[in-house]
């Protein structure tokens, strides 16, 4: 018997009434669902003095979830799909991901349009789109402390934020470089159309291999986005007297003190997004942030005298 899954927004009552549903018509075509919601890939917020309050990343599945499951079905917004994938991206289950709330960059389809993608679901008509994952670590005294699961960006900056950050990073084997802003973003491809483009970062395609260093309100003319190779792991040394906070996928995350480390590198699990069509980025810049879309007259041919 075939096995699918379900994972829905809990506090949506339209995500808990359509996965009630989607669950009922798959059974009925003789698949075996696992249902869970998303808040198992909720990290969750550590206090200043208890540091570690994080479960590992391969812990994260729900029950059911595992490598013999065909696909998984998300009912949700982009928090949900990015909670989702911390859940099943180790297990290497592909996810349709289905917008029941408001942008929905993440979301591949509507819930008015998922009878036929269920069609295609289960007749194995789709694609899959992978996209790279960042592993975030935290160390203190070289011991380790935190980790998780990273698809769109992480953010160090100081709470409250008010004041400046100051920052060693390191890319790889290159020199360390000074940086000083209100915080910083590592952010993926996937990541670079979230709080990395509003930060000022470029937008970057999926399929390229980099990742992206955003200073926020940095107090340098000198000091920009770099795109950068993500074969190379980043390590960032906090150069401050007081706490920090890191943020990862505007989720959750822990307090970082002037003697840790913060470690990133690309993990070795993908997020492995359906795709009930071939992907077109530029399609969905245009329209969900309405990159490129004509806002003057186009010239006409101009005819000689």
């Amino acid at each position: 018997m075939p096995k699918a899954g379900i994972i829905y927004n809990e506090i949506k009552p339209v995500a808990c009434r359509i996965a009630t549903e989607l669950q009922d018509k798959l059974t009925a075509s003789g698949w075996d669902v696992c249902m869970a919601t998303a808040a198992g890939g909720i990290l969750g917020y550590s206090h200043p003095h208890r540091p570690v309050c994080h479960t590992p990343i391969n812990s994260l599945a729900p029950p059911g979830f595992d490598s013999d499951m065909t696909f998984a079905v998300v009912l949700g917004g982009d928090g949900t799909v990015l909670a989702a994938f911390r859940q099943v991206a180790p297990w290497g289950i592909p996810l349709l991901t289905v917008n029941t709330g408001h942008m929905g960059f993440l979301t591949e389809t509507y819930v008015n349009q998922l009878p036929k993608a269920l069609e295609m679901l289960m007749a194995g008509e789709y694609e899959i789109e992978e996209r790279a994952m960042l592993s975030v670590q935290l160390f203190r005294d070289d011991a380790f402390l935190w980790e998780a699961l990273c698809l769109n960006e992480m953010v160090i900056h100081r709470e409250p934020l008010t004041s400046m950050c100051h920052f060693e990073v390191e890319v790889g084997r290159h020199a360390r470089v000074d940086i000083a802003a209100d915080g910083i973003i590592v952010s993926t491809p996937t990541g670079s159309t979230a709080y990395s483009l509003s930060a000022g970062g470029p937008v970057v395609a999926p399929g390229v291999p980099a990742l992206q260093l955003v200073p926020i309100c940095p107090h340098s003319l000198a000091s920009r986005a770099l795109v950068f190779s993500d074969s190379e792991p980043v390590t960032i040394y906090p150069v401050n007297t007081n706490p920090l906070v890191m943020v990862v996928d505007g989720n959750a995350g822990c307090y970082v003190l002037p003697e840790d480390q913060v470690h990133l590198e690309r993990s070795p699990y993908s997020a492995s997004f359906i795709r009930l069509q071939s992907p077109e980025f530029f399609k969905i810049l245009r329209e969900k942030l309405g990159w490129g879309l004509p806002h003057i007259a186009k010239p006409t041919s101009v005819e000689l005298p």
